[in-house]
């Protein structure tokens, strides 16, 4: 996501792009992100930092989730509060809402029912950031926003299969399984699950905008509005990356939440949509997979 937004201001014709790779700042540090944000003053902030993963990282890593992404959230917040910092947008997650949400998702459905398990830890922190940012416009009248993106995908995404996203995880399995001569793709879950798929680069663009028209609290949806079954993305995925391939279900992996769409009219009726079609997308996101080889 950052790489994304980078490449949209840069576009914009932006020049003044002050970044922090972990290599060079733990998030989680307090009075190293103070020291950064003394020294370089940021104006406007896109907080898109994280501890992220599929279902099998959050299942087998909850603590590292809950505690990495609370403190990424909480330092910043505070140290672009303390340096005056004029707008801050902070990056969710659809995971935030109930897993027997009303669907399509609307923003409302927040804290009306139960997480969905497998991703409880990573949800309860993104929600905590949301009502930070919102306990600093209370308190502070600090102009800090929140964006719930749905899933995302596209160039410069995570493929490690032991702790990607869905959609990467299958284009990785897809293309192994095409080097290896294999018919057969296995697919976690039954195949019956729904998702909506969101392009990083119309994030990006969508973060833009927020950062330009909306001065809310709470958080608001950005997304498509459409989703699919996994066993529809699986046959997409595999229909660019190794036509012919045999799908096969193992239905003693978990599905995650049933369904998971967001409504997204809110941000539609101030006038952003998304605009990448999810063909269009996982199919140039290959061709980005294919160059890293």
């Amino acid at each position: 996501m950052g790489s994304a937004i980078i490449r949209r201001l840069s576009a914009a014709g932006f020049t003044n792009l002050i970044t922090a790779p972990r290599s060079e700042l733990d998030l989680r540090d307090q009075g190293a992100v103070n020291a950064f944000f003394a020294a370089n003053e940021p104006q406007y902030v896109f907080l898109v930092a994280g501890t992220v993963g599929g279902i099998l990282a959050n299942s087998t890593r909850p603590a590292e989730f809950l505690y990495d992404n609370m403190m990424i959230h909480a330092t910043v917040v505070e140290a672009a509060r303390v340096s005056g910092t004029d707008k801050l947008l902070y990056l969710g997650s659809s995971c935030i809402y109930p897993r027997l949400s009303s669907q399509p998702i609307v923003e409302s459905e927040l804290l009306s029912g139960p997480l969905e398990p497998t991703n409880e830890a990573y949800a309860i922190a993104k929600i905590a950031g949301i009502k930070l940012c919102d306990a600093y416009r209370t308190q502070y009248g600090c102009n800090f926003v929140s964006a719930m993106p749905t899933n995302l995908y596209g160039p410069n995404d995570n493929f490690d299969l032991t702790s990607s996203h869905v959609l990467p995880a299958l284009m990785r399995k897809f293309h192994e399984a095409k080097l290896r001569g294999e018919r057969e793709v296995e697919i976690w879950g039954s195949g019956l699950a729904k998702r909506e798929f969101l392009h990083v680069d119309d994030l990006a663009d969508a973060c833009m905008f927020l950062m330009r028209e909306y001065d809310e609290p709470g958080p608001i949806n950005v997304g498509t509005g459409l989703d699919c079954s996994i066993r529809e993305l699986a046959e997409l995925i595999g229909s660019i990356v190794h036509p012919g391939a045999e799908l096969v279900f193992d239905a003693s992996k978990p599905d995650g939440m049933p369904r998971k769409v967001l409504d997204v009219s809110r941000i539609n009726a101030m006038g952003w949509t998304a605009r990448t079609s999810l063909r269009a997308g996982i199919a140039s996101t290959y061709e980005w997979f294919l160059a890293q080889q």
